[in-house]
């Protein structure tokens, strides 16, 4: 595992954030390169798909020109959703770093484990709480951050 994985991950995160998205940010590394990056996009593309691992895992798979990602380690800032756990087990990603747990939608141990579910023909290896309070930070501002220009919008709209 290396830090400066999880940092390039925050470095998507942030992207996000200024972006005006939920800050979630993931990189795809194989043999030791980044070969795909990604950040939360829902918003400006209007679509549920535009999460940070599925961008990602799409730009990798260009990258080495296959859908299967067997060697490759997915860093990403916050746990996945069903959604990017299950497209992580198709794709057959062999490890995933996750920074921030989420116990309201998680589903790589915190309400499901799709990750590692013997049930499936592949199962990742899982590594949780990496740069867990930098990853919780990003979050935690970007949520401040919301909930004050949203009160700031109420106080403009009362006459």
């Amino acid at each position: 595992m290396n830090f400066k994985y999880m940092k390039e991950a925050l470095k998507e995160a942030r992207k996000a954030a200024k972006a005006g998205e939920v800050p979630i940010g993931c990189v795809i590394v194989y043999e030791d390169k980044i070969i795909g990056r990604g950040y939360n996009k829902r918003n400006t593309k209007k679509t549920t798909l535009a999460h940070a691992e599925l961008i990602a895992i799409q730009k990798a798979s260009k990258a080495v020109g296959d859908w299967r990602l067997e060697d490759c380690v997915m860093y990403v800032t916050l746990e996945p959703c069903q959604m990017c756990s299950g497209a992580i087990v198709q794709a057959r990603i062999k490890e995933v770093i996750v920074g921030a747990m989420n116990p309201k939608a998680g589903c790589a141990g915190s309400i499901l484990n799709i990750l590692q579910m013997e049930e499936f023909n592949h199962q990742v290896e899982l590594t949780t709480g990496v740069m867990k309070e930098e990853c919780e930070a990003v979050l935690k501002e970007f949520f401040k951050d919301l909930r004050i220009r949203n009160k700031l919008e109420k106080e403009k709209q009362v006459p």
